[in-house]
């Protein structure tokens, strides 16, 4: 299995980002990484959900380059915390093997006054996926994410849906956006790791994320 960094984003928060992340990483057997935690929510950080969800060691998940107290947009939620994130914290860890890196809420998240996380994908150029919703709206949010992520060089993976089947929207992104469709996550109830890996294989194919 090729070593490489893979970064999952999402076209907006809440729609199933770090789930995907987590499945991706066990099925890779990867390092997790998140850069910029802000807020915890009832069940813990975003790290501590994956390293559950995914099954795996402590130790595969790395601390957070900043850990932020307020659940907002990480630019304010810095600034409320009296601190500046350093561009220069976010480069990414070197591990052996695969790393799964998530960004926070949407491509164009601020994570500073005149940056976003996608300028910070282009820092990496590693490649994204886009996680996308299936519900209504996610054309236009998913080709948004597309043209933000080429117009900064960034090179993607492909679209990873997560929610009911809605073929004309899946299929009318991947076309039109040009991009790979790499599969659908269910929403899943129960959520657990055995579940989760479980569709995981059965709706994705690992070597999409390993080729």
């Amino acid at each position: 299995m090729q070593a490489h960094p893979i970064i999952v984003t999402g076209t907006d928060t809440g729609i199933g980002k770090t789930v995907f992340a987590a499945a991706l990483t066990g099925a890779l057997h990867a390092h997790y990484w998140k850069p910029v935690q802000a807020g915890i929510e009832d069940d813990g950080t975003d790290a501590e959900r994956v390293a559950r969800l995914a099954g795996m060691p402590r130790e595969q998940v790395l601390p957070e380059a900043y850990s932020l107290a307020t659940p907002c947009s990480p630019h304010l939620a810095a600034e409320i915390d009296g601190i500046a994130i350093d561009p220069a914290r976010l480069a990414l860890p070197d591990v052996a093997g695969p790393l799964v890196v998530e960004g926070a809420g949407g491509v164009l998240v601020p994570i500073s006054r005149s940056e976003t996380y996608a300028d910070q994908f282009a820092r990496w150029q590693a490649p994204a996926v886009l996680v996308a919703r299936t519900t209504l709206g996610t054309i236009n949010h998913s080709l948004l994410s597309i043209e933000a992520l080429r117009a900064r060089g960034v090179p993607i993976l492909g679209v990873a849906f997560v929610g009911e089947p809605v073929e004309d929207s899946e299929a009318t992104i991947c076309a039109m956006g040009k991009v790979r469709r790499l599969g659908r996550l269910p929403v899943l109830d129960p959520l657990t790791p055995k579940s989760l890996r479980a569709a995981f294989s059965e709706n994705f194919r690992l070597e999409d994320f390993t080729a």
